[in-house]
């Protein structure tokens, strides 16, 4: 008897519809949960650190080693940043579509370990010469149209790799944990919180060590410590291969989108039914062969639901082919597939002003310090090294988070934690104290600013450490806000479009950067004057950089308004309870 229930413990299977690299169905003691997902997330700290370890300095790389302007290089350098969220787009689409999110995965990392070999290789051999050249002092000589081409080519394939691989790891990591079982949906929970902090952990490395040596013109040996990281990352992914948990890809979620609406645009005259009966609506077994599961009506969008009402025609059709006609019929679960990724898209919009609070701290924040005291008792304080208070704080929070807070709102309303959408609310709010945190330190930093000093090193005599508060405000707003948002999107995406989830946070962050250029140029367009230079010029000392932090301080505290509407507005897609299929895998030997 002891053996028998020792025989079924072993073969119990996953309850989420997930399988094994054979397409069986998953064993649970064999495959994922933590196993799996501690390497997914070494993983993404190793692929972090190499693909920062670019980013960070990549700018300096073209303005030392290739000649550029500043303009030239920040401009190439936002074009690069904008590609690579681009590419997650890319990655997200074959991830649910067709490839499955491990071979999505491999793939793109592949292209990434190639991309950094190509560019390491070509910094080596022929872009950094003189040996030692590009470290602000010693200039490079000028690059054939050849040499130009290979740094590009390889600039662009990292940018493919990394964002193809972005989105679609962080799904396939969240894959790992059985959201049907209690103690592994727990865990699910936590894994997002870790793997932002894996990959805040790998960006503290290539912002500091990486970016030291970097800054000193040792480029090809940065270039090519980044190589071996992403090397070996992608090796510890394909070691955990036999232990992974799969989702079979649901096909082009595009056609069945255009399907619905044209469907719906199609019976524009029918008369929804009053009772959701009426509606067709899939067999769920065979949506759980391939790991999905039904979407619940919900009443919002009603004139979707027409794509869902049988009519004469269907039947006509029906008993011609033996099928429907999927441009003229949708199930009820396709039609809230549309309706989900209707309701998300608000909330997302709001999400976009947050991240221009966020890119701050890339570019402003960075200009800010650069203007105060960097030296502490004779070492030189690099303004971006500041960004690490960020990354600690984010590592702290996390903890406290979840350690202190969400266990201490279980108790006091004990109907669970923070939800993911209050969370990211908590988000903005930290966000605009920490833009009022800002500004009140540039305020304070011009009270001992050298107003006719423009090219001092340090213009004012106020210490860089000042900035510490607004760098853990930043930090602690990221773990409700990203870390909500990847949970967020996860959990309410539909099954054969979570990699697409994922993507959309990504996408947020791209359209921050687009939209914080937008706003800046709008300001210095309307602030600038015969006798004002603008809020932000050359020279901060004669400008008012902490009106541009109040400004958007207000902004994100308007945008926090409308987020509370959608929050509220928003209704929770709601799947239908997983049966617990294939309890025993029959193909088991013990």
């Amino acid at each position: 008897m002891a053996e028998k229930i020792n025989v079924k413990r072993q073969e119990e299977c996953t309850l989420d519809g997930s399988v094994d690299r054979r397409g069986k169905p998953a064993i649970r003691s064999r495959t994922g949960s933590w196993g799996a997902g501690t390497l997914i997330l070494v993983n993404q700290g190793l692929a972090t650190l190499a693909f920062f370890g670019v980013g960070v300095n990549l700018v300096l790389f073209l303005t030392r080693v290739m000649g550029q302007d500043n303009a030239s290089a920040a401009n190439n350098v936002s074009k690069w940043t904008g590609t690579v969220y681009m590419f997650s787009l890319l990655g997200a689409f074959l991830s649910d579509s067709y490839w499955g999110r491990y071979k999505t995965c491999a793939i793109f990392q592949v292209i990434f370990v190639i991309g950094l070999v190509s560019l390491s290789l070509t910094s080596y051999l022929f872009l950094v010469k003189p040996s030692g050249c590009g470290d602000g002092e010693t200039p490079c000589g000028s690059h054939s149209t050849l040499h130009l081409s290979l740094f590009y080519v390889s600039i662009y394939l990292i940018a493919l790799g990394n964002g193809g691989y972005q989105p679609t790891i962080a799904t396939f990591g969240a894959d790992q944990f059985d959201e049907e079982h209690p103690k592994e949906s727990h865990s699910k929970v936590a894994f997002f919180s870790y793997f932002y902090l894996a990959l805040n952990l790998g960006c503290l490395f290539s912002n500091t060590i990486l970016g030291y040596y970097e800054d000193k013109g040792v480029w090809a040996l940065g270039f090519w410590a980044s190589a071996g990281s992403a090397t070996i990352a992608l090796g510890l992914f394909l070691v955990g291969t036999p232990m992974y948990r799969h989702f079979k890809p649901r096909g082009n979620p595009f056609s069945r989108f255009c399907q619905v609406m044209v469907a719906a645009s199609r019976k524009w005259k029918v008369e929804i039914p009053s009772n959701d009966d009426h509606l067709y609506e899939v067999d769920g077994r065979d949506l759980a062969d391939d790991g999905g599961r039904k979407i619940l009506h919900t009443q919002g969008f009603k004139f979707l639901d027409r794509a869902a009402v049988i009519t004469q025609e269907d039947h006509n059709t029906e008993e011609k082919t033996s099928t429907h006609n999927p441009w003229l019929l949708c199930s009820v679960t396709q039609v809230e597939e549309v309706k989900c990724i209707l309701r998300l898209l608000p909330i997302w919009l709001c999400t976009i002003l947050y991240s221009v609070v966020f890119t701050q701290m890339t570019s402003l924040f960075v200009e800010q310090g650069a203007a105060m005291k960097t030296t502490l008792a004779g070492f030189h304080i690099p303004p971006a090294s500041m960004s690490s208070f960020d990354i600690l704080s984010v590592a702290s929070f996390i903890f406290i988070n979840r350690r202190i807070i969400d266990p201490m709102v279980a108790k006091i309303r004990k109907s669970g934690g923070l939800t993911e959408l209050q969370r990211m609310g908590i988000g903005l709010i930290i966000a605009v104290t920490a833009m009022l945190s800002a500004g009140a330190v540039e305020h304070l930093r011009l009270r001992y600013a050298q107003k006719d000093c423009p090219r001092c090193v340090n213009s004012s005599s106020l210490s860089i450490f000042w900035q510490v508060p607004q760098y853990v405000l930043i930090g602690a707003s990221e773990v409700f806000m990203y870390v909500g948002q990847l949970e967020f999107f996860n959990g309410q995406a539909p099954d054969g479009l979570k990699s697409f989830g994922s993507a959309l946070s990504m996408m947020s962050i791209s359209l921050g950067n687009y939209v914080s250029s937008l706003i800046v140029t709008i300001v210095m367009k309307v602030s600038t004057s015969d006798d004002m230079p603008g809020w932000i010029p050359r020279n901060l000392n004669k400008g008012h950089l902490d009106m541009f932090y109040y400004l958007l301080a207000a902004l994100t505290a308007a945008d926090f308004v409308v987020y509370v509407v959608c929050a509220k507005w928003y209704k929770y897609t709601r799947f239908e309870e997983r049966s617990s299929r294939g309890m025993k895998n029959d193909e088991v030997r013990v």
